[in-house]
């Protein structure tokens, strides 16, 4: 069982560990360079992705799904923060937090970032339900682990989801 991640045609699978892993480098980056209204609400798909909340593999999203913005300039500036949140995470960008040692985070996030990379983010609306609306991004940081949360929805983070 695991979890699926695509776009324009490509996918990263990934086992549950693996989605744990990818979610945790990823959101860190994300989390230190969000700063539009838009950076927040594709953390919000990333806190999403807690499994200890939403089953395990039963996460994953197309990048189809995803409202990437109205105009040529908002679809443009929304793949770049990805990609820069992508290249952030693959300099190990606060891997010292986690606890462990991801030895397989490096493939995932080069993978992830081709796929981005080679997506051209659609013209119409996004598919809805999918991506979380502006009134629902992220926009709470757990005072513990530092990275944006689905607070006050959920209690804590991913990281404070975790079985010790």
């Amino acid at each position: 069982m695991g979890n699926v991640f695509a776009g324009g045609g490509q996918s990263l699978y990934l086992s549950n560990g693996g989605t744990a892993v990818f979610v945790d480098v990823l959101t860190l980056a994300v989390s230190d360079l969000a700063e539009a209204s838009w950076d927040y609400r594709f953390a919000a798909l990333l806190t999403l992705q807690d499994q200890q909340m939403m089953g395990r593999g039963a996460v994953g999203f197309d990048l189809e799904d995803v409202d990437w913005g109205a105009s040529a300039a908002e679809r443009a500036r929304s793949k770049e923060f990805v990609l820069r949140s992508t290249a952030l995470a693959l300099t190990r960008h606060r891997w010292d937090e986690l606890g462990y040692e991801p030895p397989f985070a490096q493939g995932y996030l080069r993978t992830f970032a081709a796929l981005v990379e080679s997506f051209e983010p659609p013209e119409r609306p996004a598919t809805e339900g999918v991506f979380p609306p502006v009134e629902e991004r992220a926009m709470a940081s757990c005072a513990r682990h530092r990275v944006l949360t689905a607070l006050p929805y959920w209690d804590g983070c991913f990281f404070c989801h975790r079985p010790e």
